[in-house]
């Protein structure tokens, strides 16, 4: 690479490490505060505060650094033009083609940084936020469960427990279900667990029995069946449990460009649904040499002035959100259709027109107005 690409691309990546690390801490803080207050509110440790503060920050950089990329260019264009380096260079025979070279490369570094992003580590992050949630669901719910004390966890459910064992263990345990009109049913146990599940905690009552009343012809019949051991789902009578199914963004790439049957089930997505994020994330690096390319050409097009390029900036900053509108529009009407997925990749398309027409523009000789006044 000459010696003038390197000072160019030196200039950016400083610049650009500058710009990142500023709108990550201010992204990231902003996001770490509203997600330490839910967590100590929980009753969480400092630890598991700063474990899951960790793994959005993968997401969180994912998202920054093509901003950051546009604002180093952006900023190290103004700053080449303003010390008459830019001018230098142009004089020195080296056209707005030639000096977009470094400013492409740049571009394409940050765009390979946010494939790694997007491909591994936010996959690999959200799927570990999403387990140790599922975790900490768990602990939420066995403070509920407090001895001697009657609950009522979820509307026209009453529970009881006389004692909590050292060992974790739930003893003479008292369930009434009347959640279905039709049908009331007790449960009791002399013990019983907490045990884990894909769909979430799940109470094994050991040693008990259930008692079944519904009205049969008019008339009130009980039923009762004594068990060994039973399973009750105790995970969606509390407000930390839920729906345990997996995001389509816990998954790896090429597991979602070719799904089996394993994720679609773990998902419930469709295939669509699946290669359609597959292709959102093919698409997202594919913005930042955009961006990087959008900050340079278009400061370019504007001539000498002792106010310095700042219109530029702000046409510069108006294409990017041009930009980024036509993904969000993209991302919209794929969402509703998945076999729409090509127009993905029409945003990418169109800056890069928008910015090799400012070359072009650039790259025009300007001369004196015909018929000006002398």
């Amino acid at each position: 690479m000459p010696r003038i690409d390197r000072y160019i691309l030196a200039q950016l990546l400083t610049l650009f490490g500058f710009f990142a690390l500023v709108l990550v801490s201010v992204y990231w803080i902003n996001r770490a505060v509203s997600l330490f207050d839910d967590l100590l509110n929980d009753g969480q440790t400092a630890l598991v505060v700063l474990e899951f503060t960790a793994l959005t920050l993968p997401l969180v950089i994912s998202v920054v650094l093509p901003v950051a990329a546009f604002a180093a260019t952006a900023y190290g264009t103004n700053r080449l033009a303003g010390e008459s380096e830019l001018v230098a260079m142009q004089s020195a025979g080296l056209g707005p083609w030639r000096l977009a070279r470094p400013v492409l490369v740049f571009g394409i570094m940050v765009g390979l940084m946010v494939a790694v992003l997007v491909h591994g580590l936010v996959p690999m992050a959200r799927a570990r936020l999403a387990d140790r949630s599922a975790e900490i669901a768990e602990n939420v719910t066995a403070q509920f469960l407090r001895p001697g004390a009657f609950q009522y966890p979820a509307s026209d459910v009453t529970l009881f427990i006389r004692d909590i064992a050292a060992d974790g263990r739930l003893l003479d345990l008292f369930i009434e279900d009347g959640r279905d009109p039709a049908r009331q049913v007790t449960y009791t146990a002399q013990e019983s667990l907490v045990v884990r599940t894909e769909t979430g905690p799940v109470l094994i009552l050991l040693e008990g029995m259930a008692q079944e009343l519904r009205p049969r012809d008019g008339v009130p019949a009980l039923s009762v069946t004594r068990f060994d051991e039973f399973s009750y789902d105790i995970g969606a009578l509390f407000s930390a449990g839920g729906d345990r199914r997996r995001d389509l963004r816990d998954f790896g790439t090429l597991a979602l460009l070719s799904p089996d049957a394993a994720l679609l089930q773990a998902t419930g997505a469709t295939p669509g649904d699946a290669r359609r994020e597959a292709h959102e994330r093919l698409a997202q690096p594919l913005l930042s040499p955009i961006a990087a390319m959008l900050g340079f050409a278009t400061l370019l097009i504007g001539g000498f002035s002792r106010f310095g390029v700042w219109r530029q900036v702000g046409w510069a900053i108006l294409g990017l959100i041009a930009v980024q509108f036509l993904s969000n529009a993209a991302a919209n009407q794929v969402g509703r259709d998945a076999a729409l997925w090509p127009i993905l990749y029409l945003p990418a398309g169109f800056g890069a027109v928008l910015s090799m027409a400012l070359l072009w523009l650039a790259a025009r000789p300007r001369g004196p107005k015909t018929g000006a006044r002398a």
